[in-house]
């Protein structure tokens, strides 16, 4: 925690990391495998994919833990490894990372919906993501980054089961991708006064549709919240199929240039950790580090 508060205490933005799964797809993971299978199976992609990150310009990489949780793996018969998985993947990010470099143990969605609205207890999620963070404790990380939710029960469940194995800042994101409100309907000024209460170290918004809508999250949570502190992992805009050649590939409309000018006006706004989510890249990485560390 020592070094995670002296970087933090740093004046100025810290660049976090961007997409996990489009560059590991570029690298040749199959579409429909989990891309936390290659923690085991393919150490050496992941390496590659966080000293990409960090070559750009990153002072904070992601686990490949993503989908982690033992509920997330049931659909690729991975449960039973979830702990292993969680730890590889630490454990890799780590030796990237190396003594410069921050870790955020990430953790996303469980993948089903809590109760009322769907079959998942709070103590049924709060153990799956209790088993993930000690698997990521165990790789040695600095913070966990709990990402992309959209229901606040299950921001709950997750911080739960977080501060059953350990102490660790926790970081939180929801991801405002439907006219303003989460998929579940909470609104940004919501989010944050709810999640302020769970003492999360840092709050802020992800993924999502447009940087425009992340930029409005986080305004309306800088209004409610001025001193929380912020932190934006928008999407580098939407999917779209696009002809390259003889075939068509899966592209994403915001050019690392376009990522480097909204980097500034989040910075603006306060916003101490900037990375990017779902079709960036280390190109769109080094855009926003360029314009912010100048």
């Amino acid at each position: 925690m020592t070094r995670f508060n002296d970087r933090m205490a740093q004046p100025g933005v810290l660049i976090a990391d961007g997409a996990t799964g489009t560059v590991l797809m570029a690298a040749g993971l199959p579409r429909g495998v989990a891309p936390e299978r290659w923690n085991l199976e393919n150490p050496e992609a992941v390496r590659t994919l966080h000293r990409s990150y960090i070559d750009a310009g990153s002072d904070i990489i992601l686990t490949n833990t993503f989908g982690g949780s033992s509920i997330r793996l049931e659909k690729d018969n991975l449960s039973e490894q979830a702990r292993a998985i969680n730890a590889a993947a630490a454990g890799l990010a780590s030796e990237a990372a190396g003594e410069d470099v921050l870790v955020f143990g990430d953790i996303g969605p469980s993948g089903k919906l809590l109760k009322p609205y769907g079959p998942l207890t709070h103590e049924e999620a709060a153990a799956s993501f209790a088993e993930q963070a000690a698997g990521l404790i165990e790789g040695d990380v600095d913070a966990i980054l709990i990402e992309t939710m959209s229901d606040l029960a299950e921001v709950r469940a997750a911080v739960d089961g977080v501060r059953r194995v350990t102490d660790l800042p926790i970081l939180i994101t929801m991801s405002f991708d439907t006219r303003g409100h989460t998929m579940m309907g909470v609104k940004p000024s919501q989010a944050i006064r709810e999640i302020k209460k769970l003492g999360a170290y840092a709050v802020g918004a992800n993924c999502g549709n447009t940087l425009i809508e992340n930029l409005a999250a986080i305004e309306e949570m800088k209004t409610v919240e001025p001193d929380v502190i912020l932190i934006a992992k928008p999407n580098a805009g939407l999917p779209r199929m696009a002809q390259v050649g003889d075939t068509k590939k899966l592209t994403y409309d915001v050019t690392p240039e376009v990522m480097g000018e909204y980097a500034l006006k989040f910075r603006d706004l306060g916003v101490k950790i900037f990375g990017g989510c779902c079709g960036s890249t280390p190109d769109h990485i080094r855009a926003a580090a360029d314009v912010l560390k100048k």
